[in-house]
């Protein structure tokens, strides 16, 4: 298996698919990835050599925040927000919908489960 940014990638798909299992690399930042490496999108991880591999990492590691590094700036975003006590932050710490969606009906997936009331 390949491992590139601390990511087993698969070895039987397309370089180019295959970099989009690694969080923060989505399709047009993979692409933009195996430009800059100068590597061939079409072939198979397993194909590729070891000095290919090898210039992907270097590209990934030099242009972008992948993984852990990307989770922990996107928490600390999220915690500066929450410290600041401004409206998205206490949206945040609610844990309800963040960027203006309507809460009456349909924001489970934020609020949880719902709470019936029950009768006497």
């Amino acid at each position: 298996m390949a491992r590139i940014a601390g990511v087993n990638i698969p070895t039987d798909k397309q370089v180019w698919i295959a970099l989009t299992y690694i969080y923060g690399i989505g399709r047009k930042t993979a692409y933009d990835i195996i430009e800059k490496a100068k590597v061939k999108g079409d072939t198979r991880v397993a194909k590729l050599s070891e000095d290919e591999l090898s210039r992907i990492r270097d590209v990934i590691d030099a242009d972008h925040p992948v993984e852990g590094d990307l989770r922990r700036e996107k928490a600390l975003n999220i915690k500066r927000l929450m410290d600041l006590g401004c409206y998205r932050g206490l949206r945040h710490r609610r844990g309800l919908p963040v960027r203006g969606q309507s809460t009456r009906t349909n924001a489970r997936t934020h609020k949880g489960r719902r709470s019936g009331v029950v009768k006497k």
